[in-house]
């Protein structure tokens, strides 16, 4: 069997029982939102600031928030200017890590899913608690920096 057959067979699969598995909807919409932010940052150039999506809250204020420059630094971090992506947001990385993983988490997860209906349940509290524990270190700097200012 070649490659592109054992390929075509594994989404025919995938796709054929996915409108009964809420779990697998969820994982394909979050993979898509994160395939459309990484598309996202490799269209639009930091070299052009040519972004669509400005900051409401700089507009606004005048003053930039915790998230400013993380359009720019995804960018460069897609271009492997890694360096200049820590000028526009310290975070960039960090969330960068974030997105990605959380991609591969939604693929791994979703063919262990189809593949083991023994271990469903147990799978899914594993994607929970791994994307908690992923989600509080990449934000936890966020939220710390929130809660200081509200000091």
């Amino acid at each position: 069997m070649t490659l592109s057959r054992r390929v075509s067979d594994f989404f025919r699969e995938f796709f054929s029982g996915i409108r009964n598995k809420p779990y697998l909807i969820i994982n394909l919409v979050f993979a898509g939102v994160i395939l459309l932010v990484l598309a996202y940052s490799g269209i639009f150039s930091p070299d052009k600031n040519n972004y669509p999506v400005t900051c409401i809250h700089e507009k606004l204020t005048g003053l930039p928030c915790f998230s400013c420059g993380l359009s720019h630094s995804f960018s460069l971090i897609i271009r492997g200017r890694v360096e200049e992506a820590y000028q526009w947001n310290v975070y960039g990385m960090r969330v960068f890590i974030f997105f990605v993983s959380q991609l591969l988490m939604r693929i791994f997860f979703s063919v262990f899913y189809q593949r083991n209906e023994n271990i469903r349940n147990w799978l899914i509290w594993y994607d929970i608690a791994g994307s908690i524990l992923i989600f509080s270190i990449t934000f936890y700097p966020f939220f710390r920096q929130l809660v200081l200012s509200l000091i």
